[in-house]
């Protein structure tokens, strides 16, 4: 494997032998192993397929098409990788989740029925996985922050920006991890309330019940620290 390849990949080195620990046979050690040399084997140069969907990629690497491969992971990877950083505070372990994820993904693309959009499926894999990882290795949810200024703010927007970016992280951080994680999935990931209920694993009406008790405490949150709560 060279540097090339890893960083048209945009991974960093990644620990094989933490993919394959735990139960895992024999047989399923070298089919892993085989799945990951694929997913960092997927770096030919190819052009982007923005206007190809999800649905017919996922299908194609079903086929065993690894352009299609390369190019999910270039959509989804950073998405991905963000959510299951807000589960576990290692960025190691956030790495080593996320290759597990698009692996799982290579291995379980023929059984992708359609029933929800590609990144929801996908979220649920990696939640499952960073609280697999949380059963034996304890982390805290990770306070990164939610907005990304624009170059093109001024210094002052910049600075006003980047402070009410920290007041709103240490409002969430004052959230319990359940409504944590709706704020999270609904406004940053976008997803419905059937969607949410789908990664969660948890029925749509908990999820709208958690999801009022989660703006209603977040805002309060938020006014007593003098930070605007519109758009909650």
């Amino acid at each position: 494997m060279t540097p090339t390849a890893d960083s048209q990949l945009g991974m960093s080195p990644i620990r094989q032998r933490s993919l394959t620990e735990g139960r895992l046979g024999l047989a399923a050690k070298a089919a892993a192993a085989r799945a990951l040399g694929t997913v960092r084997g997927i770096c030919d140069r190819t052009s982007s397929t923005p206007d190809v969907s999800d649905e017919a990629l996922i299908a194609a690497v079903a086929a065993g098409d690894r352009r299609a491969m390369h190019e999910l992971f270039t959509r989804h990877q950073q998405r991905v990788y963000r959510f299951v950083r807000r589960i576990v505070t290692n960025r190691a372990t956030a790495e080593d989740i996320v290759t597990d994820v698009f692996i799982e993904l290579w291995r379980r693309a023929a059984s992708f029925e359609g029933r929800a959009r590609l990144s929801t499926w996908l979220l649920a894999i990696a939640r499952n996985k960073a609280l697999s990882t949380l059963r034996v290795r304890v982390d805290r949810p990770l306070d990164d922050a939610m907005e990304i200024a624009d170059p093109a703010d001024s210094a002052e927007e910049s600075l006003h920006a980047s402070e009410r970016s920290a007041a709103l992280q240490h409002c969430l951080a004052q959230l319990s991890p359940a409504h944590r994680e709706i704020i999270d999935l609904v406004y940053y990931h976008e997803k419905s309330i059937d969607e949410v209920s789908a990664i969660t694993g948890v029925p749509a009406a908990t999820v709208k019940t958690r999801m009022f008790y989660a703006r209603k405490r977040l805002a309060e949150l938020m006014k007593a620290a003098g930070v605007e709560t519109a758009g909650l």
